[in-house]
């Protein structure tokens, strides 16, 4: 059989890997890229194999990096099942249709433009009604049950713990008289995520393909999470702001609410009294297809803790605050721009690359007494990235915005397990894999992750770059070929770009250091310092332009 790797190579978005065995072909995941624009440019791309001769999609959860290009795929001539769980399959009949009215309204704005410019139009990834009749392609498979494909192949699903129902997926295929074993982390959860349980343990593989996030990174531990987002929230309501949370309506901010209630009977004064006023404020989520996430949970109790399972099979509402509001309509969303204040605003995207959570940094990103709080991983290039990374001044929609909010960025809520998390999954075997693959992280994380593995474990880990492929025979795996974009050469080019505008970005920052410094009046020391970094950059900058 062979391996190919088409995406989350290096790089934390984009998920899609292709089996290829004697007589089927199947695809883990088929997910949007998200973030630098070389990346993001892959999106629409020809897919590197004919859609139409893939049999089936298992796919290992609904976040759109790992799901979001599925209706293109289907657009493409795809016809064959897409596997999920029903909480995945639950979750992508509400966020491919939203992914599908992004997508149209995104282009429709550039599509504004490229009038402007006399240049043709040009189409959306995908439309919503796309998105919606893909949906139709879905069929759900339970955890822990063995679904055989054919009389060579089959494929269990174990809970991954990340998000609701996220799947570790298990494959034996039968080859040649012998079966191998593939595993598939798709994203593993940390271990203390509220409402979910724990990823499963797997007992044995042959191949094992892993995320590595945080392969280079152990979470800074916090005593009590929920204090520390309580703070940060009511101090910002405090002050009369907003604290805008970019995240998709279902998953770490229920969590981060749940917590919260377990620990509303703190005997703590000052906790209490934050508590109430958390209770009383506004909670909107912003979203054109809004629907109550409790609902969903409700749906798929057995993806749910067994504490929580017992909580709600009592009669109690642990996934309930009073105080939310959903926004569906764009003159909603208008109003909310134009009226909140101490309230909290969740939008998507979570890395602020699309949809409605852009105009509300472009309401909140300036004002002093608003706070932006991240919850999840933002990938490089990504506009939240940026901001988490300190950048003073960010664009949106052409206009420049000074970065004055408060930015703060929860880690211990990450729902991505860390170095430690993913060593103990390996740990966890009793029969170790014979090849490790590293996938869905940044290389400095891969690394690490690498490193540590072979330290520990002496098992052979290879970093795929995008396009490479690997033979796995009865007797060893070994690379066999690389599969090369068409676009090769533009990607090379969008790199440099993105290097010059990294280089822009750079000179504004000293910019304002030095704009600071003049009201400061810094000493000498400083100045001639910077003096010395900008003549040295001047002089690599002519060197390239005489080249």
């Amino acid at each position: 059989m062979k391996i190919t790797f088409l995406g989350a190579t290096k790089t934390v978005t984009g998920s899609n890997i292709l089996v290829e065995t004697n007589d089927k072909k199947f695809l883990v995941d088929c997910g949007l890229y998200q973030g630098q624009q070389k990346e993001t440019m892959l999106n629409t791309d020809e897919f590197l194999f004919t859609p139409s001769e893939i049999d089936f999609v298992l796919l290992t959860h609904a976040h759109i990096d790992h799901s979001g290009r599925l209706p293109k795929l289907y657009v493409d001539g795809f016809e064959g099942p897409i596997y999920a769980t029903k909480a995945t399959c639950d979750l992508c009949s509400i966020m491919l249709p939203d992914s599908g009215y992004i997508q149209e309204s995104e282009i429709e704005w550039l599509n504004r433009k490229r009038r402007r410019e006399g240049k043709h139009e040009v189409p959306p990834l995908y439309t919503y009604q796309d998105a919606v009749d893909s949906l139709e392609l879905f069929e759900k498979v339970q955890y822990n049950e063995i679904l055989q494909i054919d009389q060579n192949i089959k494929v269990r699903y174990k809970d991954a713990g990340h998000m609701l129902g996220s799947a570790i997926i298990e494959v034996w295929i039968k080859e040649d008289g012998e079966e191998k074993k593939l595993v598939f982390t798709g994203d593993l959860g940390n271990n203390n995520i509220p409402l979910l349980r724990e990823p499963s343990i797997i007992e044995d593989a042959d191949v094992l393909v892993m995320e590595s996030t945080y392969g280079g990174r152990i979470h800074e531990e916090k005593q009590n999470k929920a204090t520390e987002f309580l703070s940060i929230v009511t101090d910002t309501l405090e002050k009369g702001g907003n604290v805008v949370i970019p995240s998709f309506a279902v998953g770490r901010t229920q969590e981060i609410l749940y917590e919260i209630q377990k620990n509303k009977q703190n005997e703590d004064e000052v906790f209490r009294r934050k508590f109430d006023e958390l209770m009383s404020a506004p909670v909107f989520v912003d979203s054109p297809l809004a629907i109550s996430a409790t609902e969903i949970f409700l749906k798929n109790l057995d993806c749910l803790d067994e504490h929580v399972q017992e909580d709600i099979r009592d009669g109690k509402k642990p996934l309930d605050f009073p105080g939310l509001k959903f926004t569906p309509s764009v003159e909603e969303s208008r109003a909310l721009n134009e009226n909140a204040n101490k309230s909290i605003i969740i939008s998507a995207s979570g890395m602020c690359e699309v949809g409605r959570i852009k105009h509300h940094l472009k309401h909140n990103l300036w004002r002093s007494d608003s706070t932006i709080l991240f919850v999840g991983y933002q990938a490089i290039g990504s506009l939240g990235r940026k901001i988490v990374d300190g950048a003073k001044t960010v664009k949106l929609f052409g206009e420049e915005i000074g970065v004055n909010a408060r930015i703060e960025y929860i880690e211990a809520f990450s729902g991505h397990a860390d170095k430690n998390g993913l060593l103990n999954f390996v740990r966890s075997f009793s029969k170790k894999p014979t090849q490790i693959y590293l996938v869905h992280g940044e290389e400095e994380s891969q690394l690490a992750l690498s490193d540590a593995l072979l330290d520990e474990f002496n098992i052979p880990v290879d970093i795929p770059n995008r396009g490479d492929v690997f033979e796995v025979t009865n007797r060893r795996i070994s690379k066999v070929a690389e599969m090369k974009s068409p676009n090769e050469n533009k990607y090379a080019r969008l790199e440099l770009l993105e290097r010059i505008e990294t280089l822009k970005e750079e000179i504004d920052d000293m910019s304002a250091m030095i704009h600071e410094d003049l009201r400061k009046e810094s000493g000498d020391k400083k100045i001639e310092d910077l003096t010395k970094k900008i003549l040295e950059l001047e002089k690599q900058i002519v060197d390239i332009i005489s080249q």
